[in-house]
């Protein structure tokens, strides 16, 4: 009676009973067994017992969602990459100090539990997970009538990891004369979506109408995957490219909220400076795309859009090649993009630290390759 009661107000419990059901077999997929107990529990039990093995181990935890592109998947009712986009936006800021993931949950609110997409946006979650070494533990859906339309939904998670005292990557590792190396991104990744969607409403089209100008469907080009960095980076950093490879990189940015130079300007240390050449790279063709949509340089849109960078590292200049070689054999698009300078200097027209961070300063010179 009381479930019925329940139900009637908007909350159904048996659809989120059953979309538990659904995504069990691809949470478990994600557990080893330092895991503990099933799915479905009040709270995820992670063994941590390789913590005792460590000199020093330091936690690291990150939170995040996806933000306004999920309006994107609503929108052609397409849920299976949301998942990813989520686990890039989590941990792949716990490498960037250098640390392996340990475990992350997920929270998903909605206006009405569907279970098939509620088991798509976990299982994205959930591979995402798997393929960068992560232990999905847990996580929680809740239904929120009234609030939120039957078909709306927003997504947030937080992951902890674990690294060595002495292996924490940083502002504090970073010397004058290092080379900034830029890791190619897959496309929008997950920031900026309220301009993108401010673009293509002022051009009157919706994410379902075909477009010639971005190749395919509007929402379906949107929408492709955050690249995942953790698995590749993990690797590189415990050695197994060489010790001095792993050595030589002294600090990794995620280019994400904030744009280009502020978020390189976050991992620099005070004092330190980087001109960043445009000419390098040749942004993907999605912003050049969109940049015109709007009517816009490019270079009005490097605050809001990573415009082909998802990640940065600062290498010790005598390793900058073998870096490059062992991020090449990752299956990264990898390239020097700039160079550390620590001294004075006029700083008119740079970016200088971001997100209360005190760090260094950034911007970017010359013009786009073609």
């Amino acid at each position: 009676m009381a479930e019925d009661l329940y139900a009637r107000a908007g909350v159904d419990t048996r659809a989120g009973d059953l979309a538990v059901e659904l995504m069990k077999r691809a949470v478990k997929a994600t557990h080893g067994p330092e895991v503990l107990g099933g799915v479905g529990g009040f709270a995820g039990l992670f063994d941590a017992s390789r913590l005792v093995g460590m000199r020093k181990p330091l936690l690291a935890s990150s939170t995040d969602g996806v933000g306004t592109k999920v309006a994107i998947a609503q929108a052609i009712d397409k849920h299976d990459t949301i998942g990813q986009d989520l686990v890039a936006m989590v941990v792949d800021d716990i490498v960037v100090v250098g640390a392996e993931p340990l475990f992350m949950t997920d929270y998903i609110a909605c206006g009405k539990v569907v279970p098939e997409r509620i088991a798509a946006i976990v299982e994205g979650i959930a591979r995402a997970c798997a393929a960068t070494g992560t232990a999905l533990t847990g996580g929680e859906t809740a239904e929120h009538p009234g609030l939120l339309g039957p078909d709306d939904y927003d997504v947030a998670g937080a992951a902890v990891g674990v690294v060595e005292a002495d292996r924490v990557l940083g502002p504090d590792r970073v010397r004058d004369g290092d080379v900034v190396v830029a890791i190619g991104a897959s496309g929008l990744h997950s920031n900026g979506f309220s301009l993108v969607r401010r673009v293509i409403a002022d051009r009157g089209l919706a994410f379902t109408d075909r477009s010639d100008e971005l190749g395919g469907v509007v929402g379906e080009v949107l929408l492709e995957p955050t690249r995942l960095y953790t698995g590749e980076l993990v690797r590189v950093l415990r050695g197994e490219h060489g010790d001095t490879v792993a050595e030589s990189i002294r600090a990794l940015s995620h280019v994400t909220g904030g744009g280009i130079a502020a978020n390189l300007a976050r991992v620099l240390p005070s004092g330190a400076w980087v001109e960043l050449d445009r000419g390098t790279w040749s942004p993907l063709p999605v912003f050049r795309v969109l940049a015109d949509m709007a009517g816009s340089p490019l270079e009005a849109t490097e605050g809001t859009w990573n415009l082909g960078i998802g990640m940065f590292a600062i290498v010790d200049a005598d390793g900058v090649d073998a870096v490059l070689a062992a991020l090449e054999k990752e299956g990264f698009a990898a390239w020097r993009a700039g160079t550390v300078v620590v001294g004075e200097r006029d700083l008119d027209g740079f970016e200088q630290g971001a997100k209360g961070v005190d760090g260094g300063a950034v911007r970017l010179v010359g013009s786009y390759r073609a």
